[in-house]
């Protein structure tokens, strides 16, 4: 039904057939690719959109953006903790590495005196390293690595690069037990390197030593280096030992107290020089015991013909 005076709507409206319409685009999209290519005339239109539409594109790549930013990061952080940690280790292997090259340039520097020590005297040895102390605690005695199997025996002498400091008492198969100078029980017999006076220094615990009989007006002052003497046939003459470091003169007393200070390493802990034994002194030549015979001859005979 329709009332008067009006139509009832139509319920599909109508336009362009679709065949039209398509038509109609295809041509329009040909003309702009045409126009595009040959007369660039969407260039500008294209700029217009692509500013319009920035802050979009920005917003719509904003979550992609913060996530390679924090992973970035976080690999980032992961690598310079990497990087740090063996940084670290490369300064510990490089500070052990500095440390080893100045024990070993200190121990170069020992030997290379142990082997100056050993050029300037006339007699063989060879080097040995101090283990440890004796187990007596009131002994002064170190023990070291080398012993009879190296050809290490009782009585050789042990110096360092600076002077003598001990002496082998006791010898094992694979190490030997060596008396600081500054034994008790130690002795040695020395000479001042100035003016030839011998004497017998004694060692008188840690670090010090004692001259023993010498009258309180014996020619030595304070600073005057002691020498062996080589008087025991045990120590080659000439070697530094010790200097006097404090001369006590007391009139009531027949001999000085002079105390002396070791020259070489006593303890110290380190490489030392067994020195070999000292040869054998030649015999006495007969022609000296002939010409004896013959000075004292005359006297046997004037003794026999006393009544």
């Amino acid at each position: 039904m329709s009332v008067a005076g009006h139509e009832p709507p139509p319920f599909f409206k109508r336009g362009p057939a679709p065949v039209a319409r398509l038509v109609f685009f295809v041509t329009l999209s040909i003309v702009l690719l045409v126009s595009d290519v040959r007369l660039k005339a969407m260039e500008h239109v294209r700029l217009a959109l692509t500013t319009a539409i920035w802050p979009l594109q920005q917003v719509a790549y904003s979550p992609i953006n913060v996530g390679e930013t924090v992973a970035s990061y976080f690999t980032r952080l992961s690598t310079i903790l990497s990087d740090n940690r063996e940084l670290q280790k490369r300064q510990l292997s490089d500070a052990s590495r500095l440390v080893r090259q100045s024990y070993l340039e200190d121990e170069n520097k020992r030997l290379r005196a142990l082997l100056d020590m050993r050029d300037r005297q006339p007699v063989e040895g060879q080097i040995a390293e101090i283990l440890y102390s004796a187990r007596d605690p009131f002994s002064r005695r170190v023990i070291i690595d080398k012993g009879s199997q190296q050809g290490i025996e009782s009585g050789q002498a042990v110096v360092d690069g600076v002077g003598v400091i001990g002496q082998v008492v006791r010898v094992f198969p694979l190490t030997a037990e060596v008396a600081l100078l500054t034994d008790n029980e130690q002795s040695i017999p020395v000479k001042v390197a100035r003016n030839g006076l011998r004497a017998v220094l004694a060692g008188a615990g840690p670090g010090a030593m004692e001259l023993h009989f010498l009258a309180s007006n014996a020619e030595i002052e304070a600073g005057d280096t002691l020498v062996t003497s080589g008087l025991d046939g045990i120590f080659l003459p000439g070697l530094p030992v010790a200097t006097v470091s404090k001369i006590d003169r007391d009139s009531s007393f027949a001999f000085a107290r002079i105390l002396c200070t070791p020259l070489g390493g006593v303890e110290k802990h380190g490489l030392v020089l067994v020195l070999s034994s000292r040869a054998e002194q030649p015999e006495r030549p007969p022609e000296l015991d002939k010409a004896k015979t013959k000075s004292q001859s005359p006297s046997r005979v004037r003794a026999s013909r006393k009544p």
